[in-house]
């Protein structure tokens, strides 16, 4: 009998965790049991968690009440299957628990990718229900794994801002400011602005820690810390694009800028311990800013599959550019994920780093 091992967190207190062990259950006529072999973990994953409730990502892959699992982007091999369509041995990339197994309900199979039709999914953006099958993949590359796990979601979420901020006509600003600029989408982002000669000047915000790491990629024109915002130019009309979730911080930034805080695009909570925010937020020029809803639109506008193949050909370009700084870390098994998760979750992880947990 195959064992399910899963991290599951506290709805509550996404400090608390714990390991959950259970017999797979026999499949259903259609279904396939896959084995996850391995997926990054990073920041973002933090932001599932906090958002959890607000945005429906316990809903993937249930948990007992109080509890949730907070999806993960990785590799998994189909180990069992009632599936026809989909045999053993076949690899799929995609959404994933942090654990060991999944069991999934394969629909609208084709020859590189699915969709897993489990019924509780059924109502959830379905850029998170599709799963490529590499194996089929006409231009796969095995050698940009770690890359695709860890870099592909943060960065298709890059050139989402990209593409909101451009079809925005940037808010009529004349830099965007990126908050925790540190963080793999923050770096993303700073890519696709510097790619377009009409977008804004990117500037970067960030810890005094990373302020170094930071200048370094040279993809900034300039860098502050987040104790020196009185360094940044409050005459320039400005767009923020936050990472962090800082409320503090975020306060402060806007209450420096005052009128020229053109919009404030509230992306991920890398400070989820002080997201709550302060009296200066200006919340009538902010909003949370939600990539499947911006992917749904463009998909309307342009036609199925159009805006993946333009955020596919960025992330490829921008995986190589990063490898001139961005180096991997495993961390094995269950003890080695909930060290990893402990780290990030504290705000310890570099930039420079990027850890892939191999199960």
């Amino acid at each position: 009998m195959t064992r399910m091992t899963t991290l599951e967190v506290s709805r509550n207190d996404i400090a608390r965790t714990r390991v959950t062990e259970r017999d797979a259950p026999t499949l259903k006529d259609g279904e396939i049991l896959v084995k996850i072999d391995q997926f990054a973990l990073t920041a973002n994953n933090i932001t599932y968690g906090v958002v959890g409730e607000k945005i429906g990502y316990w809903k993937f892959f249930p948990a007992e009440e109080g509890w949730g699992v907070i999806p993960v982007w990785g590799f998994a091999d189909v180990v069992q299957s009632h599936c026809a369509d989909v045999p053993v041995g076949d690899r799929l990339y995609g959404y994933f628990p942090m654990g060991s197994h999944l069991v999934m309900t394969p629909t609208k199979v084709k020859d590189e990718r699915l969709l897993d039709g489990a019924a509780h999914r059924a109502d959830l953006p379905p850029v998170y229900n599709s799963y490529a099958r590499p194996k089929a993949e006409a231009h796969y590359d095995a050698g940009m794994d770690n890359e695709r796990m860890l870099l592909f979601p943060l960065h298709a979420t890059s050139y989402c801002l990209y593409d909101f901020l451009a079809d925005n006509k940037w808010f009529g600003a004349k830099q965007v400011i990126i908050v925790s600029a540190s963080s793999k989408t923050a770096i993303g982002l700073a890519m696709a602005l510097g790619d377009d000669d009409s977008a804004p000047d990117a500037v970067a915000l960030t810890s005094p820690g990373n302020l170094g790491a930071v200048s370094k990629l040279h993809l900034y024109s300039s860098a502050h810390a987040y104790n020196d915002i009185g360094s940044l130019d409050a005459s320039v009309p400005s767009v923020i694009v936050d990472m962090s979730g800082n409320g503090t911080t975020l306060s402060e930034l806007h209450r420096r800028l005052g009128d020229n805080m053109l919009y404030c695009s509230n992306v991920g909570v890398t400070h989820y311990a002080e997201n709550e925010m302060g009296p200066d937020f200006i919340r009538e020029r902010s909003a949370m800013f939600f990539a499947p809803g911006h992917i749904q639109k463009r998909a309307a506008e342009w036609g199925p599959g159009v805006f993946e193949k333009k955020a596919f050909m960025f992330w490829r370009d921008a995986a190589i550019r990063s490898r001139s700084w961005l180096k991997f870390e495993t961390a094995l098994g269950m003890k080695g994920l909930e060290a990893a998760y402990r780290k990030i979750l504290k705000g310890e992880s570099t930039p420079d780093r990027g850890v892939i947990v191999e199960m």
